[in-house]
């Protein structure tokens, strides 16, 4: 299985750009060397993530003669702020990179997301590329050029649409992974198959045991078919004007819920799995999905392990929270439902009584 290496396409134009998954890539610098302009890169990475894998990828890089300037910010969603980011932006400044300095953020979602951000703002843009070290940020943040911090007021509420140009998932790195964040990413990897792909969610229903077991097998599988659904739908939607909001099945509830509880204390799977069981309860309470559909959503959360009801916020705190919802339109709320497995659709037609009431059922 080793350096067995698969490659998808984000077929974005001429910003097109590959994901390559495989198990001890993280080395094969090869793969980055062609995105890299300059002989100096700032390797941006967090305090947990640094010393498993910062110095493999810096001895590595600097092996071919590539000088880099390790920028380590502190770990957690708390810190996902303009104080951290600004962290970067001191180092950037500091060290006198240019334009053409490419950044690479190795770690998860956080890192990517401020990584990402920092990318796109410092002297208006300079090259990136994201190494994931999570599932969750394997199969979703890293793909598809979303980059954010998050306000007091909402998560992921300032940044910008910025892609990198190559994605590079070592699904070793996930040996090191808690096995709450491993349960944490598995969220995401369900919403795919939750939204548009039917037999992937039977794949899953199948070989979740596998998953929880890290069997690189089972788990290159999943990370290559969660990408290729994300790069189907980046590339029919950069921009979330239509279909990639599909892409936020149960983030507005898991979003509310991550707000509320401030950041942190809830994993973004763990939101997200609530948040989704939410959406599902909301779907049949619209008559579009049955009760023994919404079992099932539940029993293939339940077995990973994640929390299938909310925090008590009250829904006075939820629909306040969901206002300064992205997917806010004109004022109302457009929310992602399933009309089936495999079937989600965007709509703006449940009351607010009927959202509040899906909430009172799944919140505890």
């Amino acid at each position: 299985m080793h350096n067995m290496i698969e490659t998808l396409s984000v077929a974005l134009g001429d910003r097109s750009y590959p994901i390559h998954i495989g198990t001890g890539v993280l080395t094969q610098v090869d793969l980055i060397l062609p995105h890299i302009k300059q002989k100096k890169v700032v390797v941006v990475t967090n305090t947990t993530v640094a010393p498993l894998y910062l110095e493999m990828l810096r001895s590595a890089l600097e092996a071919e003669g590539v000088s880099v300037l390790p920028v380590v910010l502190p770990d957690g969603e708390q810190f996902k702020t303009w104080e951290t980011l600004n962290l970067i932006f001191d180092a950037l400044l500091g060290a006198r990179c240019e334009r053409g300095t490419t950044l690479i953020a190795l770690g998860g979602g956080v890192v990517g997301d401020m990584g990402g951000f920092a990318a796109s703002c410092y002297q208006r843009g300079m090259p990136f590329i994201q190494v994931p070290t999570t599932l969750l940020s394997q199969v979703d943040s890293s793909v598809g050029g979303k980059t954010a911090i998050n306000h007091p007021l909402g998560k992921n509420m300032i940044g910008a649409f910025y892609q990198p140009k190559m994605v590079l998932a070592d699904i070793s790195t996930l040996n090191t992974l808690p096995e709450r964040e491993l349960k944490a990413g598995l969220a995401e990897v369900i919403k795919y198959g939750l939204i548009r792909d039917l037999e992937f969610y039977v794949w899953l229903e199948e070989n979740l045991e596998k998953l929880l077991a890290r069997d690189a097998s089972a788990l290159t599988h999943a990370i290559h078919r969660s990408c290729a659904n994300k790069a189907a739908v980046v590339a029919a939607d950069e921009k979330e004007t239509g279909e990639r909001a599909l892409l936020n099945l149960g983030h507005t509830f898991g979003h509310a819920i991550e707000t509320g509880m401030g950041y942190g204390e809830w994993l973004h799977g763990e939101a997200v799995a609530a948040g989704t069981l939410i959406a599902a309860e909301l779907s049949h309470q619209l008559g579009w999905l049955d009760a023994e559909t919404v079992k099932r959503i539940e029993r293939m959360f339940v077995r990973v392990g994640l929390p299938v009801f909310g925090p008590r916020l009250g829904t006075v705190r939820y629909l306040e929270l969901m206002s300064h919802d992205k997917k806010v339109q004109n004022g109302k709320l457009r929310l992602v439902l399933l009309e089936g497995i495999g079937k989600a659709v965007l709509s703006d037609r449940a009351s607010d009584a009927q959202i509040s009431a899906a909430i009172e059922a799944r919140c505890t």
